[in-house]
């Protein structure tokens, strides 16, 4: 597994400074989620998952900067769990996902065109990488408050008995009750 500061290299070598982000840059954008997880609490793989958690691309954020097929790279430098993290994270179909998550427990693999159903603890850090990075979105584009506040309230409001608490104290701070 590689160092922190490893991984941020590779992120630079693979250009996610060159690319546009609410705040800035990807780069600029993972290294904020994963420092934020550190402060509020989450554990190393959490934090690993957030600095590269888009790398396969997401939902969301349709821009890969490593070809799934290519895996073994980045579980080399942060680990197979940080690294099956990442995957799930990018995989998940969030409009299918989202909702139900927590009566669930099902992501829907937009990649793999099936549900999974992750261990609780792995399905608690999706969780608070979501959160996470929706928080620092928001922040940083008050356009994505304005517009999905009252969504983001209400999926992450379901999501709090299995999320971490710290992060739904953050989560309510930014968003509001």
């Amino acid at each position: 597994m590689g160092t922190d500061e490893g991984v941020r290299g590779w992120l630079r070598r693979l250009g996610a400074e060159q690319i546009a982000h609410p705040g800035g840059n990807l780069y600029a954008h993972l290294c904020r989620v994963s420092d934020r997880l550190a402060v509020l609490g989450c554990g190393g793989e959490t934090q690993a998952a957030g600095l590269t958690h888009a790398v396969y691309g997401t939902d969301g954020f349709d821009l890969a900067l490593l070809d799934r097929a290519d895996r073994a790279v980045l579980r080399d430098l942060v680990g197979a769990d940080a690294e099956e993290l990442v995957y799930l994270y990018g995989a998940c179909d969030r409009g299918r996902s989202w909702p139900e998550l927590a009566q669930t427990g099902q992501v829907f693999d937009r990649f793999a065109g099936r549900a999974r159903t992750p261990k609780p603890a792995q399905l608690r850090s999706l969780m608070d990488l979501s959160i996470v990075n929706e928080l620092d979105v928001i922040e940083h584009d008050p356009t994505v408050a304005a517009r999905y506040g009252s969504y983001f309230r209400g999926v992450f409001a379901s999501w709090a008995p299995l999320a971490s608490e710290q992060v739904i104290r953050d989560a309510q701070r930014v968003l509001g009750p």
